[in-house]
């Protein structure tokens, strides 16, 4: 375990509920398409990995297909077990996963590999699991962020927050690639992954000023982290300058409407 997994695995401890009530909608968007990349359908052995509170779980299981799920934080794993009663759960995590080779179908990761030190071995991991054959599919965040994704760090930077020590400042170099369709293709051609393809997901989340903010101030992922290391006024500076951005997002209704993009790839072993 690399010391940016170490950071990952203090980040989400505990924070099951929270991002369950913020961001696991938005990240809900890219489990339709993720499945299909897979072809999961009727009896199809599946692995998710990094389920959260399961939502790629149960909707692979509304599909018809055999679930396995794991996640390395026990909140989640909570969470997961009532989202998808029929998928066995368990924790675990990359880059060691507790199964046999080739014991799955196919295998999936929704916005996981962000949250890794080696995506390659993560990658390569996931192959290992995977029958001959068999298809791969993940989904991270495209970079530069979309003008909704980067709401939340524009206020984290505009109110002056620092970052404090515990918090990775990022992968390794050799450990690091380009999260564009180009860096994540070539990524999963390097793990050992045939037919390797990958397309950018756009979308728009809607959501109230309340209902974003509370993922930060829950302490969710490294923005939240972030905002919950900082004094009490840098705080309210974040909240100030959130609010402030927040405008530009808003409906007549009130509610936010945040363009998104994400980068889907798929590869066969």
């Amino acid at each position: 375990m690399t010391t940016f997994d170490e950071s990952e695995r203090l980040i989400w401890a505990g924070r099951g509920a929270a991002y369950a009530a913020s961001f696991a909608k938005l990240c809900a968007y890219a489990v339709p398409p993720l499945l299909d990349a897979v072809e999961v359908g009727s009896s199809v052995r599946v692995l998710d990995v990094g389920t959260g509170p399961g939502t790629v779980a149960a909707a692979a299981c509304a599909r018809g297909a055999t679930v396995t799920a794991v996640d390395a934080e026990p909140t989640m794993i909570e969470l997961a077990v009532s989202a998808a009663p029929a998928a066995e759960v368990r924790l675990a995590a990359l880059p060691e996963l507790p199964f046999p080779d080739a014991q799955f179908d196919a295998a999936v990761a929704n916005f996981v590999l962000n949250h890794v030190g080696r995506p390659q071995a993560a990658l390569a991991e996931l192959r290992r699991v995977v029958r001959p054959g068999g298809w791969i599919a993940v989904t991270i965040w495209a970079a530069p962020p979309a003008p909704g994704q980067a709401l939340i760090g524009r206020a984290i930077q505009a109110a002056g927050a620092v970052r404090p020590p515990h918090l990775p400042a990022g992968l390794a170099a050799e450990d690091d690639f380009p999260r564009d369709e180009s860096g994540l293709r070539e990524l999963m051609a390097s793990a050992g992954l045939r037919e390797a393809a990958c397309e950018t997901l756009r979308w728009d989340h809607r959501a109230s000023a309340d209902e974003w903010w509370s993922g930060p101030a829950g302490g969710v992922a490294f923005g939240g982290q972030l905002v919950q290391s900082q004094t009490p006024p840098v705080r309210a500076e974040i909240k100030r300058h959130f609010d402030l951005f927040s405008a530009e997002f808003a409906d007549e209704d009130g509610l936010l409407t945040l363009p998104h993009a994400a980068l889907l790839a798929r590869g066969r072993r």
